[in-house]
């Protein structure tokens, strides 16, 4: 795939019909211009989708040099474990950091990605799972192609490239094989009944997560029918009620994976206000080991991500000369603790 040239100031002002000092000037904002004319010369921008090169300034004036790191949302452990990451990475190497979040709202990602091209970003770190579709394909080829256009670059954190040809870096971890070692784990102890709660259909990272888990099934002899995925989403609110439903409709399982650490905090809940006890009823399983995983009742076995790590490689590789676009893969492994243990 060929990258767009950067469009120039000059192509602007011939659009817009004036000079390009006079594009400049609307642009700096450093001079009063008629409102007419600077509506005009705002139009031509947006339709050539042009923005200053706030990186070339930086090079020619010693400016500041910046990373965003955008994220869905901060108080979710995982991603607050990346941002920290990239913010550490970004210290270490006298660079700023900015965060912003969407709440998962692909307008709000889109206006953040284009103002930090604005503001001269030379890193844009997109940060976890996705559902994607074709807008989110189209949307991100939009951000690569725009971003390497103005010296800056795309990184894809946990997520995958919708086009290996895009001038993108993809960083992220193995989300299949992790889900698959901890069903194993499960598997090993004698579980035959497993649940996977937490689906969350399209997205990426946990239908990698639901392939795991069913793979780690199908490679312990177990039929295809076996396993049962409860399609909840994240977070520990829909764990709790997930699992509420689930113990009112079946007690037909002996153990959960849970989709990460916070649906599994949901599950514990849900499982010791219905009188049970994990694991002498329920084991249960998690996956990201966050920091309070080991603080959990009782404390979590689950999927140790390298989110920080995940982080300062998305920095890494970005700032350094030559690294090619790509897919760049970490490892995870599991962390066993008291939540699990053989089936009743």
């Amino acid at each position: 795939m060929v990258a767009r040239e950067r469009v120039t100031i000059r192509e602007v002002a011939e659009r817009a019909g004036v000079s390009v000092a006079t594009v400049s000037r609307v642009l700096t904002g450093n001079y009063p211009v008629p409102p007419a004319t600077r509506s005009r010369v705002l139009r031509a921008a947006r339709a050539l989708d042009y923005v200053a090169n706030a990186h070339a300034r930086a090079l020619v004036g010693g400016g500041r040099k910046m990373v965003a790191v955008v994220l869905r949302q901060v108080t979710s452990p995982f991603y607050a474990q990346v941002a920290e990451g990239v913010e550490a990475e970004a210290a270490d190497r006298g660079w700023l950091c900015l965060v912003g979040t969407t709440g998962g709202d692909p307008q709000r990602e889109m206006d953040f990605v284009q103002l930090m091209r604005e503001e001269g970003a030379r890193v844009v770190i997109l940060v976890g799972g996705v559902v994607e579709d074709d807008a989110y394909r189209e949307r991100v080829a939009h951000y690569a192609q725009a971003l390497s256009a103005s010296g800056a670059r795309l990184v894809l954190c946990g997520r995958p490239s919708p086009d290996p040809e895009l001038p993108a870096l993809v960083v992220e971890f193995d989300n299949e094989a992790g889900a698959r070692a901890v069903t194993g784990h499960l598997l090993s102890a004698g579980h035959r009944r497993i649940v996977f709660l937490g689906g969350l259909p399209g997205n990426t990272a946990l239908d990698a997560r639901v392939r795991g888990y069913r793979a780690a099934l199908a490679e312990h002899g177990l039929p295809e029918g076996a396993g049962y995925v409860v399609d909840c989403g994240l977070g520990r609110e829909a764990g709790r009620v997930a699992m509420e439903r689930l113990l009112r409709e079946t007690r037909e399982f002996t153990a959960v994976v849970a989709g990460d650490d916070m649906v599994a905090a949901g599950v514990l809940r849900a499982v010791a206000d219905a009188g049970l006890r994990v694991p002498g009823d329920v084991s249960v399983v998690g996956y990201n080991d966050i920091p309070l995983a080991e603080d959990f009742n009782p404390p979590l076995t689950t999927v140790r991500t390298p989110a920080e790590e995940l982080g300062r490689a998305a920095v890494r590789l970005a700032v350094r000369d030559g690294a090619p676009a790509g897919r760049h893969l970490l490892g995870t492994h599991i962390v066993v603790r008291e939540s699990a243990g053989p089936p009743a």
